[in-house]
């Protein structure tokens, strides 16, 4: 039997809490868990950090870089330039979990005693739950991971331009105000324009109007889709198992920076 779009999202986020002590509970996830806490402890320098590929990785998916896990030389550059300067290598990238990663592991500020700090420890396992937990309900249907995702992600959106830097983030509120596919290939400015029109930012601050946004869009999903469809994974979104596709400008600077 097929569930809506709707019933699925409202199952996972009426109880969030609950949702995610059942996923961190799951073998795999909980040995994981087990395994970086225990270790990431230990890790005292770059060098360390990178040199134990499952820590590393467990911290990668958790910023939802997986997909990011075999360009150490290009982390490796995040990690070094750290934060601080805003022509930093991190902050020159317009995909903001970069910075994010850097500012969780700042080894460039805090050397040794980075990994001390909560938000390196349970924060970043926190973090590592959501990200399974939306992969998961991606695996059964990508309407309910968009809707999840987007549901995280909303306090932090400041601007349109951020909407549409992110495709999963474009697609939920296209999909929410009957926006075709295709406005996306449009003038960025007009796109802006089009979605400042029929949408107030103000609505991802208020969790009544943000749960009602929700629920259109996971509604409308299903209509727009049919549920034979709503649980096709739409690869390009998520980039297979990360947050957003991989450019081709960030490609070439990975190839550039592999040692």
């Amino acid at each position: 039997m097929i569930t809506s779009t709707l019933v699925s999202y409202r199952l996972a986020a009426s109880d969030l809490d609950t949702t995610l002590q059942r996923v961190s509970e799951q073998s795999i996830v909980s040995r994981e868990v087990e395994y970086y806490l225990e270790n990431i402890g230990d890790v005292k320098s770059i060098d360390d950090f990178l040199g134990d590929s499952r820590l590393f990785s467990f911290a990668m998916k958790a910023h939802g870089l997986e997909d990011m896990n075999y360009a150490k030389a290009f982390m490796r550059k995040v990690l070094e330039e750290g934060i601080d300067s805003d022509d930093s290598f991190a902050n020159s990238l317009t995909d903001n979990r970069y910075a994010d990663f850097a500012k969780t592991f700042d080894f460039k500020s805090f050397d040794a005693a980075t990994t001390s700090f909560t938000k390196t420890q349970q924060g970043t396992v926190d973090k590592y739950v959501r990200q399974t937990l939306e992969e998961q309900a991606g695996a059964d249907n990508e309407g309910v991971r968009l809707a999840l995702y987007f549901e995280r992600k909303a306090e932090g959106i400041d601007t349109f331009y951020e909407i549409l830097a992110d495709p999963a983030l474009a697609q939920v509120v296209r999909t929410t105000l009957g926006l075709p596919d295709a406005v996306a290939t449009i003038d960025i400015d007009k796109q802006v324009e089009m979605i400042s029109d029929r949408l107030d930012l103000e609505t991802f601050r208020d969790p009544d109007a943000l749960s009602e946004l929700l629920n259109r869009f996971a509604a409308l999903w299903d209509v727009n889709r049919g549920l034979d469809q709503a649980s096709n994974s739409l690869i390009g979104l998520f980039g297979g198992t990360g947050q957003v596709g991989i450019s081709q400008d960030l490609l070439l600077q990975i190839s550039q920076l592999r040692r």
